[in-house]
């Protein structure tokens, strides 16, 4: 009896994985999931308060808030998250427009007088015209909490009102943060207020939420900057970010602030706020259409 003939081992194997490879190119044309055209963020509008200032109290005090060491009027060693934001959508110049003050709350006045966020939308519709393709930035509240006697729902109401203004004269794209754990700051931990802080910012939050879950249409693309959970997880697990001091200022010591989650009892270091834009990043380019 003749012995069949049989493929030596190896030669099986090549002629199997041809026969895959080829029932894998006939299907993977039907696989692919179909491409969306996203069009390009061409311009920033920025508003908010100190965490998103570059420049406009320092330029109205002539130089003198906030003073050396902070960085080129920023209220931080460094740059700021939204300067790394604009980076990474490689947009500067008078592609970027930074309405933000240090000082400023939810409503038409912050602190000292500088124009809160109301009033910067405001000054903003007025003058300009609305560009479809634009990002608009919206953070503020922290201030409204640790300097005056907001609640959290006049808080929302104000800052409702100001994306309500933005949407209906034209804007398309939103980029709006929530507020962190304003009891767990530097300057806040371990006093009489820090509980009551952190109450409003969690409510403030959970409303804030539900204010952008009612905004949500097909035509409007709202990205969320979660701030609480960046600094619960930094706070939690420093490690994950570099970080070796996540509760102490930086500011007037002699360490490493990019080791340190906060330049000073209220600001983050310009190495956290490279972690915010980043995030904000990486939000946009998942939700912004």
């Amino acid at each position: 009896m003749k012995r069949l003939f049989r493929l030596p081992n190896l030669a099986i194997l090549l002629i199997a994985a041809l026969i895959v490879s080829t029932i894998v190119i006939m299907i993977q044309p039907r696989l692919q999931t179909p491409q969306v055209t996203v069009q390009p963020i061409d311009q920033l509008y920025v508003f908010g308060d100190s965490l998103s200032d570059v420049g406009n109290v320092f330029r109205a005090t002539g130089g003198q808030v906030p003073a050396p060491p902070y960085f080129e009027g920023r209220h931080s060693n460094g740059k700021v998250w939204v300067e790394e934001l604009a980076s990474r959508l490689n947009l500067s110049g008078d592609r970027v427009e930074n309405f933000a003050w240090g000082g400023a709350t939810t409503g038409r006045n912050g602190l000292n007088q500088v124009p809160g966020v109301l009033a910067q939308v405001e000054t903003f519709v007025q003058n300009q015209k609305i560009d479809p393709q634009a990002l608009f930035v919206v953070w503020a509240g922290a201030n409204d909490y640790l300097f005056t006697t907001e609640t959290p729902t006049t808080s929302i109401d104000n800052l409702n009102r100001s994306l309500q203004s933005l949407i209906q004269s034209g804007a398309k794209r939103l980029l709006v943060a929530n507020l962190p754990d304003l009891g767990q700051l530097p300057a806040t931990r371990n006093t009489e207020a820090s509980q009551k802080l952190s109450n409003f910012a969690a409510t403030y939050n959970r409303s804030l939420q539900t204010t952008l879950d009612q905004l949500r249409k097909p035509d409007l693309s709202i990205a969320e900057l979660d701030v609480f959970r960046l600094y619960q997880t930094a706070i939690k697990t420093p490690d994950q970010y570099g970080f070796t001091n996540v509760t102490n200022a930086c500011l007037g010591s002699s360490a490493n602030c990019d080791r340190y989650l906060f330049w000073d009892g209220i600001h983050p270091t310009t190495a956290a706020h490279k972690v915010l834009g980043d995030l904000a990043f990486e939000q946009v380019k998942t939700a912004i259409r």
